[in-house]
């Protein structure tokens, strides 16, 4: 019939969903001070790939709250 079933899409979700919520996963792993504006960027913009990109570069940096764990 053409078309992708339900189950295909459901596949697609499963893979997809984590992957564009990497940034925000990084940052709260990290416990990135500014977590909770990266999830927000990244739920807003990240279907852009420039927001998703940005929140992922941003979730990496070093934060006060990182360096203080660490050092």
């Amino acid at each position: 019939m053409g078309g992708l079933s339900i189950i295909h899409w459901l596949i697609v979700l499963v893979v997809m969903l984590p992957l564009y919520a990497v940034p925000a996963i990084i940052a709260f792993a990290r416990g990135h001070r500014q977590r909770v504006a990266i999830l927000l960027v990244n739920i807003l913009t990240g279907w852009t790939m420039i927001g998703w990109l940005g929140a992922l570069v941003w979730s990496l940096l070093p934060s006060r709250s990182t360096e203080e764990n660490h050092g």
